[in-house]
Order: structure tokens, then C-alpha cells, then sequence
């Protein structure tokens, strides 16, 4: 499936509090879109409404994709948590949708995916005998197998120390080449190396701040900017002094 571009533009209520007002979101097709925030601003409400797990939330404004095509069934998510089932293996976690579907012929696709993200002498292994970083390649891999063009990512490497955070940042990227990404994310350094288009999103609205970003990857290749490159560190910093300004 082609990956669309996607526009959410409009307000959000969950019973008489309002959530966000006047967002306007363009999310470029092929691309990795990054919506920074504080926790608690709506950031996971917006990823929420994409999805279709919006069953409390009240929306009033427009929702679409470049193909004029619906959004149901051509959407993964990965979550923070890596939320594998303690009973299945490896394999049987990140075959689990197949197997829901009944898709019966997908062995081989979830070995060659195994084998990408390094877990291939791990894969009968059971969850809890794996460390956090094996952990969530095996929930990469896992949103990998649903192979949808449009991945909303809220916030799924941040409870990962700083070094393994760097590498499953990377992995990501190569992985999801050519898929529309929306990123979630409170990490401004993550935001900076990861974003081809970035928003803030704060009490007051949502700000495009793409323009903060160093010179964009190419989205066609599996690259990612440094993350001890002068551009990066001094985009982290810009976009940290926009949070903080936020919160006064």
C-alpha cells in the first residue's frame, strides 16, 4: 500500500474539557513527522483520533488523507509499552495479528523480520527473558508484520536509556523507510534528529517549527541525523528553551 499524506485540522473535547483547539496538522507522505510536547497537552489525544480509539473524545473539524482513501486498516501503532503477551515467544508475539487474522503463510516474513532486528537466536525465547532494548525490537518488529503505510509511535523509546534510545531511534528509521510516521514525543533531541516536519504542541496550540530543524534527511533513504552533530545539539536547544517557554 502507497503511504498518504495526512491533515487533522479542528478541536477535541473529552466530555466538557477541552483538549485542543484549532490544531492543524499536515503530515507529509513518506516522511517522519514529529509532534513534541509536554505530557498532558493532547499529543496522545491527536495520535488517538488517527487511529480510531476515539470512542470518549469529541472531534469537530476535518480528518483525511491525500488518497481520499479511509484510514481504517491501514494504520500500526507502538505504543511506550511494549505490551508482549509473557505466554508467546518472540515469534508468536510479532506473528500474533497474522495469527488473529488467520493469516497462516506468514512464518518466513516474521523470520526475515526477526533477523532484522537482530533477535533471530532469541526468537523462541519468552518476553521476560529478554532485556527492555530486545524487548521493544520485538514490538518494532511486531509493528512491522502489520505492514501498514501510516505508523503512529507514541512515545516508544523513552522509558530506554540514552545509548540503547540512539540505536532504536536508528533502527526505526531504517525500517520505516517510505512509511507515513507520526512520532510522539516529550524529547526534544529526539525530535531533532529524527523529524522531517516538526510540531510543538502546547496549552496555547500547535506550532509548526519545522524551520528549527537542521537540513533534512533525504526521506527516501534509511538515514538519520547524528546525534552529537553541532546542527542537532543546536536544535535541541532551541526547541528545549520552546518548551520551557511553554510552561511559564
Amino acid at each position: 500500500m502507497t503511504a498518504p499524506s495526512l491533515t487533522i485540522k479542528g478541536d477535541a473535547h473529552i466530555g466538557n474539557q477541552l483538549i485542543f483547539k484549532a490544531a492543524c496538522l499536515d503530515i507529509p507522505a513518506g516522511a517522519w513527522t514529529c509532534l513534541l510536547g509536554r505530557s498532558g497537552v493532547g499529543k496522545t489525544t491527536i495520535l488517538k483520533l488517527i487511529a480510531g480509539l476515539d470512542e470518549h473524545i469529541t472531534f469537530t473539524g476535518d480528518m483525511s488523507s491525500s488518497d481520499g482513501k479511509p484510514l481504517a486498516g491501514r494504520i500500526a501503532l507502538m505504543s511506550q509499552t511494549d505490551n508482549l503477551l509473557p505466554w508467546l515467544s518472540v515469534r508468536g508475539n510479532i506473528m500474533l495479528g497474522s495469527r488473529m487474522r488467520q493469516e497462516h503463510s506468514q512464518s518466513e516474513q516474521a523470520d526475515a523480520l526477526i533477523e532484522r532486528v537482530g533477535l533471530t537466536e532469541f526468537s523462541d525465547r519468552k518476553p521476560h527473558t529478554l532485556s527492555g532494548g530486545m524487548r521493544q525490537r520485538v514490538a518494532l518488529a511486531r509493528t512491522l508484520m502489520e505492514d501498514r503505510p501510516i505508523m503512529l509511535l507514541d512515545e516508544p523509546f523513552s522509558a530506554l536509556d540514552a545509548g540503547l534510545r540512539a540505536e532504536m531511534q536508528e533502527l526505526a528509521t531504517e525500517l520505516f523507510t517510505g512509511k507515513t510516521v507520526l512520532l510522539i514525543t516529550h524529547d526534544p533531541a529526539e525530535a531533532a534528529r529524527m523529524g522531517h516536519r516538526l510540531y510543538l504542541m502546547t496549552g496555547f496550540g500547535i506550532e509548526n517549527l519545522t524551520a528549527i530543524l537542521p537540513q533534512q534527511p533525504n526521506q527516501s533513504q534509511r538515514t538519520v541525523r547524528d546525534f552529537d552533530s553541532a546542527e542537532v545539539l543546536a536544535a535541541t536547544g532551541s526547541l528545549l528553551s520552546k518548551l520551557r517557554e511553554a510552561q511559564r
